[in-house]
């Protein structure tokens, strides 16, 4: 009888790529699940789960990505200030026309990770900007077409 045994990968044994994407026209919630496996490294055929073996992730363009439906409109982030009644909101639209637009793509994908010290150690290998430039270009990330991937994933 023929045995074979589960490599478990080691934190010493991962080897971290970096990937660029363009999020310009892309949906939002299929570009953060994308971008959520790409992070926790289960592309990858030696997934471990209890080790951050993804890569980094770079997405330009996030003040351009889409969503799709009435989401825009609809859709409301809430937080509370601390004081009584000190309930706000604001909709998706406000958030991506707003200063911060990159935190809209950041709070999706956070929102697809493993919540703990895992997961909060793998979304620091998440790097949203606005823009189109990138101080990440030392580290020649490989191109990933998101758009390419499923006809779905961009907003004609």
């Amino acid at each position: 009888m023929l045995q074979t045994q589960t490599r478990s990968l080691k934190p010493a044994e991962v080897k971290k790529g970096w990937v660029l994407i363009d999020a310009e026209g892309l949906v939002l919630g299929r570009l953060a699940a994308i971008v959520a496996t790409r992070l926790r490294g289960k592309n990858k055929p030696q997934f471990t789960p209890h080790v951050d073996c993804g890569d980094h992730v770079v997405i330009i363009n996030a003040e351009k990505v889409q969503v799709t439906g009435n989401k825009a409109e609809q859709s409301v982030f809430y937080w509370h200030t601390g004081y009584a009644g000190g309930i706000k909101g604001r909709t998706t639209r406000e958030r991506l026309e707003g200063r911060f637009p990159e935190r809209v793509v950041e709070k999706a994908v956070e929102r697809m990770i493993t919540r703990g010290p895992l997961g909060r150690r793998q979304m620091k290998n998440l790097h949203v900007y606005a823009g189109s430039e990138h101080p990440h270009a030392g580290a020649q990330p490989e191109t990933l077409d998101v758009a390419a991937l499923n006809r779905k994933n961009k907003v004609a």
